[in-house]
């Protein structure tokens, strides 16, 4: 089974690596988050200001922080984001893996829309807004790229919205398995077999159904033979059959994602 980048052994909750400049062109994820064009750049830049790690179960940030000026980049593991009702409660409203940029929500804000918790232990590049600035004539390139990221960020919540309200319960949970794939598989991992972080009740959380629902609607995949499930490893059987029942609500990742595939990623410790 896939994980996303064996990392090394978890230090302390935000804890900074110290040492010379990161080098993005090094990375394993570099050509992930960015265009292999750019990982030059960004590291005469010094756009990554400083790695941090994260234990599972902690936060990288909190709902109401204040934002300081940066976002961040998942260098592995994974991540869940939530919002508080009114009653208290976290509401789940997306999941983050090795690549994904984390905090663009906040551009222009003083303090944090939301949370992100660690669903295993996890490391984050920290960038600085600032680094976007210095230089303007010869970051022109990387600031492209980053209004790319925003619109790609704004059209992956329009999809879940959409699929939350025009879909059955059925389709949900299907959309969001071959979801998880695709984007496996734009950073060069398995289609077929991955291990699912997050718990029952964020899946649950993020679709508008209950953990009942989502064991359930699971149990009727594996029936109908179009995947394997054991606890939180999945394998797909039937990648077609499960299109079939997504409806068209699921769409291939930009071509500009699948060009970033490392052939080294695929060869990543099972979880």
């Amino acid at each position: 089974m896939n994980r996303l980048l064996t990392p090394p052994p978890a230090e302390t909750h935000h804890a900074a690596s110290a040492g010379p400049k990161i080098d993005c062109s090094t990375c394993l994820v570099g050509r992930i988050c960015l265009p292999a064009s750019l990982t030059s750049t960004a590291t005469d830049c010094q756009m990554v200001q400083r790695r941090i790690k994260i234990v599972r179960g902690d936060h990288l940030y909190q709902l109401g922080e204040p934002v300081g000026e940066r976002f961040y980049a998942v260098r592995y593991g994974s991540f869940k984001t939530y919002h508080l009702d009114p009653g208290g409660l976290q509401r789940i409203v997306g999941f983050h893996i090795s690549g994904d940029h984390m905090a663009l929500d906040t551009m222009g804000l003083a303090n944090h829309r939301c949370g992100a918790i660690a669903l295993e232990d996890s490391e984050v590049c920290e960038i600085s807004y600032d680094c976007l600035h210095a230089r303007r004539e010869a970051l022109i390139p990387l600031q492209r790229h980053f209004y790319t990221m925003l619109s790609k960020e704004i059209a992956r919540e329009q999809d879940a919205a959409l699929l939350l309200r025009n879909t059955r319960a059925e389709q949900r949970l299907t959309a969001f398995l071959l979801g998880i794939s695709l984007r496996y598989a734009a950073r060069g991992y398995s289609s077929t077999s991955f291990r699912l972080h997050m718990s029952r009740q964020d899946i649950a959380d993020f679709l508008g159904l209950t953990p009942e629902s989502v064991s359930r609607l699971l149990f009727g995949l594996k029936s109908q033979g179009l995947l394997e499930v054991s606890g939180r490893a999945v394998t797909v059987l039937d990648a077609a059959g499960l299109q079939r029942l997504a409806g068209g609500y699921v769409s291939p990742p930009p071509a500009d994602e699948a060009e970033t595939r490392q052939p080294q990623l695929a060869t990543a410790h099972a979880a």
